[in-house]
């Protein structure tokens, strides 16, 4: 018996097998990820993320980008504060945001860890192409709920799973450090669960905004 590691439900169900690896499926909030024992090591995941090429003056990149930025921007508020968790070597959605007037902090376990910086508040989060790696879901899930107040945004981007059939060819499962994959059932479990509204579910991006406790 195995729980999620994300909502902490105890019955997970084995999803597939593929190339060796075993994929499980939480019963409760439906998020699929990697065994446990064969997650990679931070050394594998570090030489994967080098061969990255996140450039902050690349176009076409922050096109890619302009999919989260640009229906979060539209409903902050003038000078809100956010912070990039998990901004990789190259923090362009943070550079992007900064442009538009929204001053930014960033964070990353390796390439930008202070620590300082998760010990406050924010208008916003974003967290973009980083959930799919998480080792540690529950974990950050629990940061996201202190770094985001009342009334805050949280903007994350990743692919959603939404074919079973065509998991084991899926290129985004090919990546060896994605081992946690989304559903747009997962987000709304969470948020019914931890006081969030699913403002936007467009895969590849959620947008959450932090419900006002009564």
């Amino acid at each position: 018996m195995t729980a999620c590691c994300l909502c902490g439900h105890p019955h997970s169900t084995l999803f597939a097998t593929v190339e060796g690896r075993r994929y499980l499926r939480c019963d409760a909030c439906r998020l699929t990820f990697l065994s446990r024992a064969q997650l990679p090591d931070r050394a594998e995941e570090k030489r994967q993320y080098d061969l990255h090429r996140n450039d902050p003056d690349d176009a076409g990149y922050r096109r890619f980008l302009s999919q989260l930025a640009a229906p979060l921007t539209a409903r902050l508020s003038a000078g809100a504060r956010g912070l990039d968790f998990g901004c990789g070597p190259g923090p362009a959605l943070a550079r992007m945001l900064e442009e538009g007037g929204f001053p930014m902090r960033v964070w990353d376990p390796i390439y930008a860890d202070d620590p300082a910086v998760l010990e406050r508040t924010y208008d916003f989060v974003t967290c973009t192409e980083v959930v799919e790696h998480l080792h540690q879901p529950a974990r950050e899930w629990a940061r996201f709920q202190s770094l985001v107040p009342a009334g805050g945004w949280l903007g994350i981007m990743t692919r959603f799973l939404t074919d079973d059939g065509h998991f084991p060819r899926w290129h985004y499962r090919r990546d060896p450090t994605h081992v946690c994959f989304w559903q747009p059932y997962t987000f709304q479990w969470l948020a019914r669960r931890d006081g969030w509204e699913v403002v936007n579910l467009e895969n590849p991006v959620a947008l959450l905004r932090r419900r006002h406790t009564a």
